[in-house]
């Protein structure tokens, strides 16, 4: 186990990184924040044309992969180009409470700068408590509210946007 007091150690995600990170993506899937169904084999590929490792930073503790979180567009319009949307982040619970969803916001808060993004948003379900204080800790607002937009687990569940300037 890492020592507690170990900050996470922050990368972009390689091509090598495949098989680690569809392994945490189902270990951590829950209807906490997932609208789609558990993931059932064959599993599909953790990169893609739309997600490609670029788009992704990973979080290490001990030279393990322990959380990711993916950068991409909110639309294809090159009206919105400015903007860029966190689109999935996850944590492996034995990591939890170690400050890698903190480090990962952060990280990808200065890459979506980097990139030249002008505005940060993303999607998150109304029940998810800890990472919606999470994200408002990390400046993030409710910019928006669709009430009962997801029917998960047998419950409807709001779905929030949330965003903030860079």
């Amino acid at each position: 186990m890492p020592e507690p007091h170990q900050s996470p150690f922050i990368r972009a995600a390689l091509p090598d990184d495949e098989e680690e990170l569809s392994l945490l993506d189902r270990l951590t899937w829950s209807y906490l924040h997932a609208v789609t169904p558990q993931p059932q084999p064959p599993y599909q590929p953790f990169f893609d044309e739309r997600h490609a490792p670029e788009d992704h930073l990973v979080a290490e503790l001990d030279r393990r992969i322990v959380g990711y979180v993916r950068l991409g567009f909110p639309t294809s319009l090159a009206a919105n180009a400015h903007v860029r949307q966190i689109q999935g982040l996850a944590v492996a619970d034995e990591a939890r409470g170690r400050g890698v969803g903190r480090a990962l916001i952060r990280a990808v808060v200065e890459e979506a700068r980097r990139r030249g993004a002008r505005r940060l948003t993303l999607r998150v379900l109304g029940h998810n408590t800890p990472a919606r204080k999470l994200y408002e800790a990390e400046g993030f607002v409710v910019e928006g509210i669709l009430p009962e937009e997801f029917f998960l687990g047998g419950e409807y569940v709001d779905d929030v946007f949330m965003g903030r300037s860079l």
